[in-house]
Parts: structure tokens; sequence; C-alpha cells
């Protein structure tokens, strides 16, 4: 016979979305799989197919894991002996050991062929879906490359940097196959005024040998096998390695004095130090610290916004996976028009977001070969970390709305995403510092101005308001001298036709819909599409369905 349920359970599970897990996404995000097609790296497609299985599955569940326990600085040993020493959770450890022996942070380095620089974004773009906060290390790793390579006596450090090997232990860089590299350039009294720092460097009686008296504010990746920094030599600003470990194995004289309680970025730790006569060595001339790092900065950027888009499109995928599976009212919320044409706008906003991304990886692969190349990765890189970062906080909020309080939940990813959403906003340089960039850019050096109005003019002709716009800033650019205060209306407008220009040129579905809503009308809140956009053909191709 069976029994009737108690008269007082009411707790039966019903209406709820199946758990997000074991998603490919690679698989999943053809705009991702056309841009790295498009740009250059098709021949990297299966290792970017079998990175998308772990991002998705492995690699997601140990994000939650990395972000419950954070970071936990100490500061001496059981005897009082000064350590310095980060402990992470152990899928912090599982997440660094798989990205870096899948090439996220040294593809670019270790394959000669062209296209390497965009596959290894797309690497970055699908690894910081699954955790944000290891993209940190990654990153500044990746980016140290190319500074290291200038001075012959580093070449070891650039090798190691570059090889597909994690090893967390604290050892000297000559007892590990692969090593990690931060940066420390930010002090208290000045952010992105890096020249106000005042970190001493004295030289010492070796060639290119310094020590480093001061303090950094913020000296991020503190359990990195070394930190390029900024410190004033006696010619200037300047840039230095400094190791954790010296040659002879003894610690370097730096003081660890806390962990950053920060808004998100749980996994990753942000520290403060005390450099107290560390051992360091100059690289690139002295007096030229900011020029000889910046090539690490300008890479850095593109992963902020690689980040950004990369939250963009996991936040889409939440909201996708939830409005497909959930009822109200009789019907799927993603049946319901106004959800759809919510979701059919952050579809848009995240293909634009992607592939503005990638188009910015390929200039920067095609630098070393062609000088125009090399242009547009100079002012798109700064449209784009300002415009395309600017953009995620708002995005990940109005997917949060697609799941409701269910989105506000630490059960759920969006939370976590939520946090990180302005941190590729601030870091390496905020929005102003961004548009001044380009304004720079396009007052001094007139091969960037040439070689962006170049990709604008190459979508002339395919849809007639893009090309009232583009004659818009055509006309807007023959004016070098913009007021400072105008600097960001510059920038987004010639960042949103930068959009338009490559979905365009791409022939994306979503292209024209793009141009209608984001140049012609103005894009105030998402789920404001015209009637008659094909909603639920872009839904679809937003959830992997050609």
């Amino acid at each position: 016979m069976q029994q009737s349920p108690a008269p007082f359970e009411t707790h039966v599970v019903d209406n709820q979305p199946t758990p997000f897990r074991d998603h490919d996404l690679w698989a999943e995000d053809l705009a991702l799989q056309e841009a790295v097609r498009r740009e250059g790296a098709a021949s990297f497609a299966k290792p970017l197919q079998h990175y998308g299985k772990l991002a998705g599955g492995d690699l997601y569940s140990a994000g939650f894991d990395a972000n419950r326990q954070r970071p936990l600085l100490r500061t001496h040993d059981a005897q009082g002996h000064r350590i310095d020493t980060v402990d992470f959770h152990p899928a912090y450890h599982q997440l660094m050991a798989t990205a870096k022996t899948h090439g996220v942070a040294g593809l670019s380095w270790q394959s000669g062929q062209p296209g390497a620089h965009v596959a290894r974004a797309a690497l970055s773009y699908l690894h910081h879906q699954a955790e944000a906060g290891t993209s940190c290390p990654l990153t500044m790793t990746h980016a140290a490359v190319p500074v290291l390579r200038q001075v012959p006596a580093l070449a070891e450090w650039a090798d190691k940097a570059a090889a597909p090997f994690y090893d967390p232990r604290d050892l000297p860089v000559g007892d590990k196959p692969g090593i990690t590299v931060g940066m420390g350039m930010t002090e208290k009294q000045g952010g992105s005024d890096v020249r106000s720092n005042t970190t001493r460097a004295t030289p010492l009686a070796g060639e290119g040998e310094y020590s480093l008296v001061g303090h950094k504010w913020f000296f991020s990746a503190p359990m990195s096998d070394g930190w390029l920094v900024l410190a004033q030599a006696p010619a200037g600003l300047s840039c230095f390695l400094m190791p954790r470990r010296l040659a002879c194995g003894r610690r370097n004289a730096f003081h660890l004095m806390r962990l950053k309680d920060k808004l998100g970025d749980w996994a990753n730790a942000s520290s403060e130090v005390e450099f107290c006569g560390a051992w360091a060595r100059r690289v690139g001339e002295e007096g030229r610290g900011v020029a000889t790092i910046i090539e690490m900065v300008m890479l850095t950027r593109l992963d902020c916004m690689l980040g950004a888009a990369a939250q963009m499109r996991m936040a889409l995928a939440q909201a996708l996976h939830h409005a497909r599976q959930r009822r109200s009212f009789g019907k799927r919320l993603v049946e319901h028009a106004l959800m759809a044409n919510v979701l059919a706008d952050l579809a848009i906003e995240s293909e634009a977001a992607t592939v503005f991304a990638l188009r910015v990886a390929r200039a920067v692969d095609a630098a070393p070969r062609d000088p125009a190349e090399a242009a547009l990765a100079r002012i798109a890189t700064a449209l784009g970390k300002f415009w395309v970062c600017k953009r995620a906080p708002g995005f990940v909020n109005e997917a949060q709305e697609c799941l409701g309080g269910a989105g506000y939940v630490e059960e759920s990813m969006l939370p976590r995403l939520y946090r990180q959403a302005p941190l590729n906003s601030i870091w390496e340089g905020s929005g102003n510092v961004q548009c001044l960039d380009v304004l720079r850019a396009l007052a001094r050096e007139p091969q960037s101005r040439d070689a962006l109005l170049g990709e604008l003019q190459g979508a002339a002709g395919m849809h007639a308001g893009y090309d009232a716009a583009l004659q818009r800033a055509v006309d807007g650019l023959a004016d070098t001298a913009v007021e400072e205060g105008q600097a960001r209306r510059t920038s987004a407008a010639l960042a949103v036709l930068l959009q338009a220009a490559i979905l365009l040129r791409a022939g994306s579905p979503l292209a024209q819909d793009f141009v209608q809503s984001r140049l012609l009308r103005g894009h105030a809140v998402y789920g404001t599409l015209d009637k008659g956009a094909l909603l639920s053909q872009m839904i679809q191709r937003a959830a992997g369905a050609a």
C-alpha cells in the first residue's frame, strides 16, 4: 500500500533548472569559434576545444572552492622566522596548473606561428569564465615575457615564465621548471601617476644590480617567483626584476604587510609590501622604467578586455541556462517576449565584446610584422579596455535579473561575477586613463589614427546607418585637438563604431541589430530592441545553435 505524503511536507522541488555544470564553453560559443578562425588561429581549434570542456567542467567546479576559502597570509613560522607565505585552497593550484600546462600564460611565446596570440587570448577568455582570480597571475606572467627578454641575463626567467609548467614551491628559479611573475607599481601617494613613486633603487657593485627600499600599496600575486617593479634610480624611474628567492636560496629582503580585503577577486591574493634592501636586477635603461614596462601594460590591458568579455559571456550563459528551463505563467521564461528581448540584447552585447577583444588580439599578434596592425593595437587596446570593461558590471546585473533572487545568492555564480566585474575597469589604468591615451594617440600618433580610420572604413557601404555614423566620426577626427573633458564621449563613440565595423565585416547575424540599437537609437537599457528583431534566432545563436 502506497503511503501518502505527510500533510506537512512542503519541500517538493519543482520548476527548477538543472545545475549549471559540464558545459562545453567552446562548442556553445559560436561567436568565439568564428572569431578565432577569422583572426588567424584556426590551426589551434583542437586545443581550444579541449580547454573549453575543461573550463566548463572541472575548472568551473574548482572555481567555487578556490573562492570559498580565501588566501591566508602567514608572516612567521612557529619558531618566529619570517616566511611571508600565502596559503591557497588546493583548487587554486589546480586552476593554475591546468592553465599553465595548457598555455594560458605562455602559448604566445611557445609557438612561433601566426595566430598564437589570438589562440592564447581565446584560452584566457575560456579560463576566465571558469575562475577570474587566477587570471591575474596568469596574465602578468604572460605579459612579463617580452619585458624579461630585453635582458640576456634574464633568459631563464623569460623561458620559464612561458613554459607549460606550474610549480608553487618556494624555491629559487633555477630549481623550478616553470615560474610565475607578478607586478608592483602602485604606491600610496600615486596610483596611475607612477612617476610619483618614492621607492628607492640604490646601485650595488654588480652590473645592473640594485637594492630596493620602499613600500608598494598594491603588490599583485605575492606568491610569484618574482615581480617587475618600478623604483627611483639615480637617473630616474626605472624597471627592475625582484625575485622571491635569490640564486643562493636565501629569501629576498621584503615583508608582506597584509593582504587586501577586496570587493572581489577572492581566490587571488593582492598585498601590501615593504622592500627592506631587497636585491633586484634592472630591466632596461635607468630612467626609462615606464617605456620598459609599457609592453607588459599593453598586454595586460588586452587581458582586461578579454576578462570583461568573458564575464559577459558567462553571465549570459547562466541567464540562458535558467531562462530556457524555468517556467512562469504557463511558459518558459525565454518564451516571454520581454525576456526574449532582454536575452537577445545581452547576446548582442556579449558577441560585440568578444569579437572586439579577438580583433585586438590579432593586431597584437601581427604587430611585429605589420606596422599598421601595431598602430591599430596601440589605440584599439585603449578603446577596448575603456569600453568593454565599462560595460561588464551593468551587463552582469542584467543577467542576475534574469534569474531573480536566485542570481543574488552565492550558490549561483552570478554574485561572484558581479563582484569581479568592476575590476578590469580599474586595473591597469581606469577609464579616464584609457581615454586620455586615446586622445594622446589621436593627437600625437598619426599612424594610429590612420589605422583606426582604415579599420572603420573597411565596413563602409554595408549599412546606411553605419555610414552616417562613420562620417560623423571622420569629421570629428579631422580636429585632433579634442578637449580633455570630451575624452570619454569621443572614446565611447569610437569604440561602439569599431565594434559595429568588426561585426559588419564578419557578417555576424547580429550586426544589423547592433548598428540599429547602438549607433542609430542609443542604448539606455537592455531589452529595448526594435519590433521585428529576430529574437529567437539571436538567443539560439548565443546558446550555441547554428
